[in-house]
């Protein structure tokens, strides 16, 4: 559990910059605004949509008793919601990161200059963050697609299938977030992905911990540029934590 609220800190740690770096996190919230209004759209739109979809896709359950096609059908909805707002939030990092790569760039730079020593010079550029991204959508409608499974589970499927849902999108958004600092070190996805698994607490105590800010509403907007920062603290404590790794032979996961 240290490990775990250890990643939890580095998520505050990040928003320590707004004292510090206030105009280059203030620029950090310009694409997260845009790109949640295009997003709060389509939820809304789902949410309206929402009772035809449970019944298109439950057409056996017509000659039900009432009770029990109600029970379905509440379920059905629910449980897609549920994904859509795990989908919305694995999606809205990947897009807001790519289209928001300039003011993320600026962000980086700060926290790693703050942090001290040179900055690393070999970035991820954009088409590598691009597809970094697409790799992110792809993994999160695996999770949404999980969430919504677990969610039909009846009476406990809408908690379950959030908590698994929860866990899961953490997971992937610290590995997104800090993919910046360690490419710029030359650590490519697999790299990356053995760097994080050896230190999987302290990683998901981060994912978590942001995914959870992200499920209040605005929070995704107000948290992003935190979320960036904080990532790169993340990341280069990993590294302080594994001082044998390199790009090329990441440290094996622990126990």
């Amino acid at each position: 559990m240290r490990d775990v609220g250890e990643g939890v800190r580095d998520l505050l740690r990040g928003f320590g910059f707004w004292s510090r770096r206030p105009g280059v996190m203030a620029l950090g919230l310009v694409p997260a605004l845009v790109v949640a209004a295009v997003f709060a759209a389509a939820l809304v739109a789902l949410v309206i949509a929402v009772p035809t979809i449970a019944t298109a896709v439950t057409p056996f359950a017509e000659g039900w008793p009432p009770f029990w096609s109600t029970l379905l059908r509440v379920g059905v909805a629910i449980a897609t919601v549920g994904g859509a707002l795990i989908l919305a939030a694995v999606t809205f990092t990947a897009v807001t990161l790519i289209v928001g790569e300039p003011f993320y760039d600026r962000v980086w730079r700060a926290v790693e200059q703050d942090a001290g020593g040179d900055v690393p010079e070999q970035g991820p550029g954009f088409w590598r963050s691009a597809g970094d991204g697409v790799v992110l959508v792809v993994r999160g409608v695996g999770v949404a697609v999980i969430a919504w499974l677990v969610g039909l589970v009846p009476i406990v499927g809408g908690i379950a299938g959030t908590v698994v849902g929860v866990i899961l999108t953490g997971r992937l958004l610290a590995d997104e977030l800090s993919s910046r600092a360690l490419s710029a070190r030359g650590y490519d996805r697999a790299a990356r992905r053995r760097l994080l698994r050896a230190n999987r607490s302290r990683v998901l105590g981060f994912g978590v911990a942001t995914q959870l800010c992200f499920l209040i509403p605005l929070g995704a907007v107000a948290v992003m540029p935190a979320a960036v920062a904080g990532s790169t603290l993340l990341a280069r404590r990993l590294l302080e934590l594994s001082p044998a790794s390199s790009p090329a032979a990441a440290p094996a996961p622990r126990g």
